[in-house]
């Protein structure tokens, strides 16, 4: 049985991850180096993304890669045959390859995907492929490939401050070094304690639903204001209020992106009463507004 096109979905799957990156932090990664060498621009993992279902008529502007950790899917390429992606396959897509593909009707995949890019991306993606230009390879499962995409994706879930996008581009090397050297691949040690920005940050993400004052920022971490102002700001880029923002702003688009809760609705959720502000600064940060993004994401090809 073939999937109808009525069943079709980009996104809208039980337990999904997905992090997309605005445009204005995208221009930051493209002209910081060495960022701008290796960036993730989307990402995000699908379990078992029944009627799961893309569509590019000129290809992305990133490079994609999706692995399959579990059923199965499909992709066609540049108006070759359909090929079908097993579990434990990999699926390089290259920058501006007109594309389709989607999950297994009867045995729907679950993929990790993302977008990447930089002066480094295509190197990157042939060294995938290899030198038989292989589009989809086999890699046996890692878990150490698994908790890196994790740090990825929390990381930028973090934020984007310079820090966190040089920490995500570093770490993509490493990522991605799982693909390209699978042999040679090893385990880093174990992360460190958290210094107080990042407990900071953490304090920030378990309190989206709050309007917090910089001064209760600062006493969580035991620091004072003006201290604690000036730490934060060298740190991330960001003074501790704009980053607090950020963070309300990337969950407001998951809201968008995966529920169907309206617009002030998620804005009380973040702690703005007032819903035209929350819409303002919604624009600010995305360049369009909360009904704009939504149908953008929903209908992104």
């Amino acid at each position: 049985m073939q999937t109808s096109p009525e069943d079709r979905k980009s996104e809208g799957f039980a337990g999904q991850l997905a992090i997309i990156l605005p445009n204005s932090v995208i221009q930051i990664c493209k002209n910081t180096p060495p960022v701008n060498t290796l960036y993730i621009t989307d990402l995000g993992y699908y379990p078992k993304a029944k009627f799961h279902f893309r569509e590019r008529d000129k290809g992305a502007t990133q490079h994609i890669l999706i692995h399959c950790v579990d059923g199965k899917g499909w992709v066609e390429m540049d108006g070759k045959p359909r090929v079908v992606i097993h579990t434990g396959d990999v699926l390089i897509i290259p920058q501006g390859v007109s594309h389709q593909y989607g999950a297994d009707d009867s045995s729907p995949w679950s993929i990790y995907w993302m977008h990447f890019n930089g002066e480094g991306a295509p190197a990157i993606a042939n060294l995938i492929m290899g030198a038989k230009k292989n589009h989809i390879n086999t890699v046996a499962p890692d878990q150490e490939r698994e908790r890196l995409f994790s740090v990825l994706y929390h990381t930028l879930e973090n934020g984007y401050g310079i820090e966190n996008l040089l920490y995500s581009s570093m770490t993509l090397w490493r990522y991605l070094s799982s693909y390209t050297h699978s042999k040679l691949f090893t385990k880093p040690a174990d992360s460190e304690q958290m210094e107080p920005i990042q407990q900071s940050i953490s304090f920030m993400q378990t309190n989206l639903n709050e309007s917090l004052k910089l001064n209760q920022l600062a006493e969580n971490v035991h620091i004072s204001s003006s201290h604690f102002s000036t730490l934060f700001k060298k740190k991330t880029g960001y003074s501790p209020i704009e980053y607090f923002n950020l963070l309300k702003i990337q969950k407001a688009c998951q809201y968008l992106q995966f529920t169907d809760l309206r617009v002030g609705e998620i804005g009380l959720k973040l702690g703005f009463e007032d819903q035209y502000y929350f819409s303002r600064l919604f624009s600010n940060i995305m360049e369009c507004s909360p009904v704009e993004y939504r149908k953008r994401v929903l209908n992104k090809n």
